[in-house]
């Protein structure tokens, strides 16, 4: 009769395949993003089906992940960081979730658009820029929670800001654009709109990063400044 593998190796096993779904998962969110912006801005139909698509696989793995989480924590009983791993996996695949979701409502524009024979003309090109920088953030937020790298995490929550700046200057944009030709206000109100949710996907992004924060460190930095400058000046 073979022996059995000693139960924390079973235990680093089922917590490394979590682990690798969800950055699995966070690669599909990541090509939704970039197709969801391509189909916009080439109204190209087939890119944005293929993005509403890839949300139906997206949300199956947040429910097929969030069940084996449960199970491993109801089976193992950990404590201390691998509780946290557990408890911050749970969190990330709901923030992807979430920016799949954002994704995908682009998705939907860009679709919406083309069978109604629209046109998008105005602000895409800063839509583009913005979402690259999402797209930027998401990855590396992943890659701080596959290293486990506290201080990228860091930077990645300190770098929020810019993303939200392209928010308030596409803003600025659509105010003054609208005032010199109210003719525009029903396009610019759709481009609003794309620009919130890349906005939103940005915030998923540095929610990630805090919870790498918190795996390494124990400590939630969420809604917390004082608690992120600590951790911030100690690396």
């Amino acid at each position: 009769m073979e022996n059995k593998p000693h139960l924390s190796t079973q235990f680093d096993a089922e917590i490394n395949s979590v682990s690798t779904r969800v950055l699995e998962m966070g690669g599909l969110v990541e090509s939704q993003l970039a197709q969801s912006i391509y189909a916009l801005r080439h109204l190209d139909i087939d890119a944005a089906r293929t993005v509403l698509q890839v949300e139906k696989r997206v949300n199956q793995m947040e429910v097929d992940i969030d069940s084996d989480v449960t199970q491993i924590i109801a089976k193992r009983q950990p404590t201390a960081r691998d509780l946290r791993l557990l408890i911050a996996i749970s969190k990330t695949i709901t923030n992807l979730e979430r920016a799949g979701d954002e994704a995908a409502r682009i998705a939907r524009m860009a679709r919406d658009i083309v069978e109604n024979g629209s046109t998008v003309a105005i602000g895409i090109s800063d839509l583009q820029h913005a979402a690259d920088l999402a797209i930027e953030q998401l990855r590396k937020s992943l890659d701080a929670f596959a290293r486990l790298d506290e201080k990228a995490a860091v930077d990645i929550v300190e770098a929020d800001s810019r993303i939200d700046d392209e928010f308030d200057g596409f803003t600025r944009k659509v105010i003054t654009h609208v005032m010199e030709d109210p003719r525009t206000i029903s396009t610019m109100l759709d481009m609003m709109f794309v620009a919130k949710a890349i906005e939103r996907i940005g915030d998923h992004a540095k929610s990630i990063a805090e919870f790498v924060i918190y795996i390494v460190r124990g400590l939630d930095v969420r809604h917390n400044k004082e608690a992120f400058r600590e951790v911030a000046g100690s690396l």
